[in-house]
């Protein structure tokens, strides 16, 4: 028991158990139970399942709130909102990558799975070294906000543009180091075929594995936002890291159905760019308006809700009516 009770990161073992144990938990049920065999997801099914995961991880911020207080609470729900909130274009981007590489609906769930599977370790161990840097040099969360204010004012002026996928690096150094198939092999990432040449079976990578690598890297790219994001909100690891994957856990289940009417959130970015700007402000005015007082994470919470929420329904008014567009 005292084991369980030892402190790690801030935060005693047994939480990082449980919260490991609902991940776990999830996953299986949604790879061995929901989806042991590939098929399309429809529109309706995605809502369902995605106000599961909602609900989870509203649940889970309750067990917090009750366990560790009304603060670590309300910072747990204002991180979830906003991961929430960026992950819808996240997956704007997703859909782009899945129709470059031409993957089949049926299969664009699974991998997306492993996709997730991956962000849950990649975005660990960059929390665990924005954690670690923070811990060591508090003025590290000076440039987090800057970051911030900056990446927000961008957003509001910047032009739309879609990414260059074909011109990926990565992707270019996989295709001239690596066999890759032109054609997909059902939901495998590789499969070994004959190679002339060499007159034998050789491995080779499929377009499915393609796109895996893509989704993962701009996964990291929108972590760049994210992850700075929710230390500006909470220096608590355990909230900063449970507040991201329990966004990013429902974004799979999510992802069909935005990707249906994600030309329906054309006004989105903006608000985004608003709560980018708060986040990273309320630092600076923390610090030196307030003399180093802590600004009310309720009142965070608040701002933050009301910011998303208002671009949501702004451009569900905005684009009433509009066909949604071929990808």
């Amino acid at each position: 028991m005292e084991f369980l009770s030892a402190d790690w990161l801030g935060t005693p073992l047994w939480f990082w158990l449980v919260f490991a144990a609902i991940v776990l938990a999830l996953t299986a049920f949604d790879l061995g139970v929901l989806h042991k065999e590939d098929k399309e997801m429809g529109v309706g099914e995605s809502l369902r399942l995605s106000a599961f995961y909602i609900g989870i991880a509203l649940l889970f911020g309750v067990w917090i709130w009750i366990e560790r207080g009304a603060d670590l609470g309300m910072q747990y729900y204002t991180g979830f909102f906003i991961e929430k909130a960026l992950s819808i274009d996240n997956v704007f981007v997703i859909s782009m990558i899945f129709g470059f590489f031409a993957v089949p609906r049926k299969y664009q769930y699974r991998a997306l799975l492993w996709g997730i599977l991956a962000v849950i370790v990649l975005r660990g161990l960059m929390i665990a070294g924005g954690a670690a840097l923070i811990a060591n040099a508090y003025w590290v969360l000076y440039l987090f906000a800057a970051f911030l204010i900056a990446t927000g004012v961008r957003m509001l002026f910047a032009s739309d543009h879609d990414p260059d996928i074909g011109n990926n690096p990565v992707i270019r150094w996989i295709s001239t180091h690596m066999r890759v198939t032109k054609e997909h092999h059902g939901q495998h990432f590789f499969v070994r075929e004959h190679d002339p040449e060499k007159g034998r079976l050789v491995w080779a990578a499929t377009p499915m594995f393609l796109a895996l690598v893509v989704i993962n890297i701009a996964d990291l790219v929108f972590a760049m936002d994210s992850v700075p994001a929710i230390f500006a909100i909470t220096t608590d690891t355990f909230i900063v890291y449970t507040s991201n994957i329990m966004a990013i856990l429902g974004l799979r289940a999510l992802y069909f159905a935005l990707a249906a009417m994600v030309h329906r959130f054309e006004y989105l970015k903006y608000a985004l760019a608003l709560v980018l700007v708060f986040i990273g402000s309320k630092i600076l005015v923390a610090d030196f308006l307030l003399g180093g007082a802590k600004f009310p994470p309720a009142a965070s919470l608040g701002v933050t809700f009301a910011l998303i929420g208002g671009g949501i329904g702004w451009s569900l008014w905005k684009t009433r009516g509009q066909a949604a567009e071929a990808t």
